[in-house]
């Protein structure tokens, strides 16, 4: 594959090369090398900083009217939709989503934009209820310079859901882009400029996260993080945040419990199991990987998911029919194997995948596993406890309601979790017990950019996504207006 010539960076709104060293990003199907680039480096990183407090305090983009920034990202919008087709095939170079995949991303990211966009122009300030002799509003005012660290499983979705609100604010946006999935980041800044978003308003900075990610969160002119990533990366950011006074959203890692009930429709929550685990190849930090199945039912349930998960097609990540595709790296997949042993050590029983599928050339150099089903395991083993990130489900059986209630919150993690049974009474109250940050009840992994989203314990901080998404890049101020005829009294008769 002919990748070219180095892509340039986009820094303060200038396109031009990294100053850090070249790297290659690669095809997870194939192993071959897709594109090559320079690295930001930490001159880079100061020098897009500076420029984005420039523009924002300089600028017409932080004092223009909603409407009028309510405009460019409606173009936005349209663009990612025009050349839809063109950014979901690079979005499989970049990262080995399946093609139909990585159209869903694109189409999201497109929404994302037209949702923060009319958000932005609809957005409210309040008077509020006065209590003397002056009129009280509450308004809103942008942060100045914010900072996106995204990652690299869902890299175009992922940084619309924070450069749209970000821009929408009024805010300059630095974005960090997964070192290994860089190119949708700069695809969309450039989309982002042709729209009409000033030059500087944002800059994408591709690099290591422990040195380019960390240089941007300490930096004091950025007043924000948004981070979607694991949860050891996120804690460090909540350090620097807690040193500098600053705001953070994290979107951290997850053990998502899913929970199937004797009276659940089997057939939608096979599906359901399914898509929940085994889409994205299990690279989703909501991914349904805990299945508590009622005993009753838990034989002939896990006959029909087994036989379901072994039909599942793995395989070109080009064919709209393919199903799962690679893992992100060969590392990864090392990773993924370590855990599959440890289940086995633990004491597990493999029911279904446990090893790479042999998919012959052009994918031998791939970084495929097969669709893997652990059973026999107790909850508070290692497998069932520690986020795989693959695809490897751990199915277990629950005698009782308040049992299954407990086993789905013994975890760290508390993102999301999923519910099904035809008893909405029941659906309601063990959704109301389940401690996570998104509950789904008879569906799964189905997104909303107007419903919040975030986790709870070590699944992150904070929210993103819907109108309150909008007013996380952006401070709160409170007006007074004075109505009062005579002088405030406390300084007596004034000459």
């Amino acid at each position: 594959m002919d990748i070219g010539p180095p892509l340039p960076l986009c820094i303060g709104g200038e396109w031009r090369l990294g100053g850090g060293e070249r790297y290659e990003t690669f095809y997870p199907a194939t192993g071959e090398a897709v594109a090559c680039l320079h690295a930001a480096s930490l001159a880079d990183v100061e020098e897009a900083i500076e420029r984005a407090h420039q523009a924002f305090h300089r600028g017409d983009w932080s004092r223009a009217k909603p409407h009028a920034r309510a405009a460019v990202l409606y173009r936005v919008a349209a663009l990612i939709r025009e050349r839809a087709e063109s950014l979901a095939q690079r979005q499989r170079l970049d990262n080995g989503k399946p093609i139909g995949e990585t159209r869903a991303l694109v189409a999201s990211a497109a929404a994302t934009f037209q949702y923060f966009a009319a958000a932005c122009e609809t957005l409210e300030e309040a008077i509020t209820p006065s209590r003397g002799d002056y009129l009280t509003l509450s308004v809103h005012e942008p942060m100045g310079v914010v900072a996106a660290i995204t990652p690299w499983n869902s890299p175009i979705a992922s940084e619309a859901q924070k450069l749209a609100p970000a821009l929408a604010a009024g805010c300059a946006v630095i974005v960090k882009p997964a070192e290994i999935t860089p190119l949708l980041a700069l695809e969309l800044a450039a989309l982002c400029e042709e729209a009409g978003v000033p030059k500087g308003m944002i800059s994408v900075l591709p690099g290591k996260g422990s040195v380019i990610g960390d240089a941007i969160a300490r930096h004091p002119k950025v007043r924000r993080v948004a981070f979607t990533g694991g949860t050891r990366a996120g804690r460090q950011i909540a350090h620097i945040a807690a040193e500098k006074m600053m705001p953070v959203s994290l979107e951290l890692g997850g053990k998502s419990p899913t929970m199937v009930f004797s009276d659940a429709d089997i057939a939608h929550a096979v599906n359901g199991v399914l898509y929940g685990i085994f889409s994205s190849s299990g690279e989703s930090c909501i991914a349904g990987s805990r299945l508590f199945v009622a005993r009753d039912i838990y034989e002939a349930f896990m006959d029909r998911l087994v036989a379901g998960a072994q039909r599942l097609r793995v395989g070109d990540p080009a064919d709209p029919a393919t199903q799962m595709g690679p893992l992100i790296t060969a590392a990864h997949r090392d990773g993924v194997e370590r855990y599959v042993a440890l289940g086995r050590e633990e004491g597990g029983q493999i029911l279904a995948g446990g090893g790479r599928p042999d998919l012959g050339a052009p994918f031998s150099n791939g970084f495929f596993h097969q669709p893997t089903i652990i059973a026999g395991l107790r909850n508070d083993q290692r497998t069932c406890q520690e986020e795989i990130f693959g695809p490897v489900l751990v199915a277990m059986p629950f005698d009782d309601e308040e049992d299954l209630v407990a086993q789905a919150n013994d975890s760290v993690y508390a993102l999301a979790a999923g519910i099904w049974t035809a008893d909405f009474q029941r659906a309601w109250r063990v959704g109301r017990a389940v401690q996570a940050g998104t509950v789904w009840i008879n569906t799964y992994k189905q997104f909303s950019v107007s419903t919040p989203f975030g986790g709870w314990r070590d699944s992150g901080l904070g929210r993103e996504k819907g109108r309150l998404g909008l007013l996380q890049y952006m401070e709160q101020k409170g007006m007074y207006w004075g109505l009062n005829e005579a002088p405030l009294p406390w300084a007596g008769p004034c000459a």
